[in-house]
């Protein structure tokens, strides 16, 4: 049944989820008022709250879904402080945990406009200056990264799906039979074989998983003292598995491992790939967008050589929460792995029609996820990117220095904008296995306390059976003063953890 809205016209409908164009003016400015103080008062906010899951559910107030209606400006008023005062802020000039960025504002707005218009960026005639804004967002991700700017690509929700689609592509082209049609059991003969290092991200054995190969059909190849895949390791896998009649078909080159940053030796992997007629894709989520810097290593500018990278915008183009990109150099060849054209779409289906992204990826609805990196790039250029990404890789080699110079610190790894090191009590000598059982204990322990503080927000990494903090910095709000703050906090807590657990363990030396 039609509602009205008092004072409004009687013969126009006026639906519950409504607003008249003042009452959202006012409700809006509201909320990017309290959003903007936000903003400027994350430094003086705990990183995260430290509560238990049931503390939060519990704020929340409330199980049953509502019979009637709420005022909208109450709800958003509400949502402000549950989502401000129960979050783990990865806009914090303090969180240095995961790979997740702080969100740069315009990106946020950008959003609101993108949800406003709400384009289905699946196909042209739904969405069509949102698809021209992706298709010119994929030029510029691949020119930023130096990779043909005639490829193909998609916005996606992130690094897993971004790879997903690199890996369903090389399905497609190096198979040797149309897997679309016939599936994988239709396989002539011998196990279709993808190579990865042993520090590649989990998203290879969730897809191996989904896409039916198998995760027995991943070989993992070594990596060198430096945590970077063994070529000659590779190579030798690679005509082991041909001799033995198996089809060789993927290598995943990482550019930058989500533990230490490592960077695979892509130009010597490009050319295996090449010698052995392999589909070569490099999984650039964390760090694909280095390459822009002046001086990036050269192992990451490989990553030009690639049949398809996977980037993340969320990460070091500090685009809010969800965008990742997949780059193919054959544009065709997404084409070739997820187009469908059923009589039920009454799109153009000529060659020379405009591009329709449903065909170019898993998604037929699609969001408008490339406004807010369109927008980014637009706001901060080549330069400013490239700016921010080399001061972040500035401030993790900071954090070395003051780790190196800090009593009760060990550190171990520097690689782009990651830092891994671990507490060890002064009196004690690492080395002893008694001593670094207790050591990954400690550092377990502290590591919790660290982030349950709110005092600064770190994570993990293992390497060579030892547990490591691990501090990565893609955050355009953290400073010098950030880094030279955190060892001290580390030791501080460190110290008090090592009093309560020592007694446990064994009793101090000497």
């Amino acid at each position: 049944m039609a509602m009205t809205k008092h004072g409004e016209d009687p013969g126009q409908r006026f639906a519950p989820l409504e607003m008249s164009p003042d009452e959202f003016r006012t409700l809006g400015h509201q909320l990017v008022d309290r959003v903007a103080e936000f903003l400027a008062g994350l430094p003086k906010r705990p990183v995260t709250p430290g509560e238990s899951p049931v503390a939060v559910r519990t704020a929340l107030d409330g199980d049953g879904l509502p019979q009637r209606g709420s005022d909208p400006g109450l709800l958003l008023e509400e949502a402000a402080s549950l989502l401000f005062d129960h979050s783990t802020l990865n806009g914090h000039p303090r969180f240095f945990g995961y790979i997740t960025s702080s969100p740069a504002p315009v990106g946020a707005l950008g959003d609101l406009l993108a949800a406003a218009v709400n384009p289905n960026v699946g196909g042209w005639t739904l969405a069509p200056m949102a698809t021209e804004i992706e298709l010119q967002t994929v030029r510029w991700i691949a020119e930023l990264l130096g990779y043909p700017p005639s490829c193909g690509g998609l916005l996606v929700s992130g690094g897993n799906m971004a790879n997903f689609v690199g890996l369903l592509a090389a399905r497609r082209a190096k198979a040797g039979w149309d897997v679309r049609a016939a599936g994988m059991a239709a396989n002539p003969g011998g196990t279709l074989r993808a190579y990865a290092s042993t520090e590649t991200h989990t998203w290879l054995q969730k897809a191996a998983d989904l896409f039916g190969l198998g995760t027995d059909a991943v070989r993992w190849i070594p990596t060198d003292a430096r945590l970077r895949m063994d070529a000659a390791a590779l190579r030798d896998a690679i005509r082991t598995d041909q001799a033995a009649g198996d089809r060789p078909f993927l290598v995943v080159g990482t550019a930058g491992s989500v533990s230490t940053g490592a960077i695979d030796p892509l130009p010597e992997l490009a050319a295996i790939c090449r010698e052995h007629g392999l589909w070569f894709h490099v999984d650039g989520a964390y760090s694909g967008f280095a390459a822009a810097v002046p001086d990036a290593p050269p192992d990451l500018v490989g990553l030009r050589e690639a049949d398809s990278v996977a980037v993340d915008p969320h990460k070091w183009l500090y685009a809010p929460l969800e965008a990742g990109c997949t780059l193919v150099r054959n544009p065709r060849a997404l084409l070739d792995t997820f187009s469908y054209r059923p009589p039920y779409y009454h799109l153009d289906a000529s060659d020379e029609a405009p591009i329709n992204f449903y065909e170019h990826g898993p998604q037929n609805s699609r969001g408008f996820r490339a406004l807010k990196v369109w927008l980014g790039l637009r706001q901060a250029g080549r330069e400013g990117y490239a700016g921010m990404i080399a001061e972040d890789i500035a401030l993790a080699r900071s954090l070395h220095r003051h780790v190196d110079a800090c009593p009760g610190l060990e550190p171990r790894t520097q690689d782009l904008s990651i830092t891994t090191f671990r507490y060890v009590p002064p009196d004690l000598e690492p080395g002893d296995e008694a001593v670094e059982t207790y050591l990954n204990r400690l550092n377990s322990e502290l590591l919790t306390r660290l982030q349950e503080s709110g005092e600064a927000y770190i994570s993990n990494a293992v390497v060579g059976g030892a547990f490591l903090l691990r501090a990565c910095v893609v955050n355009f709000r953290t400073s010098e003063a950030d880094m030279a703050a955190l060892p001290g906090i580390v030791v501080r807590i460190g110290a008090e953890v090592d009093a309560e657990l020592r007694p446990r363990e064994f009793v101090k030396a000497g």
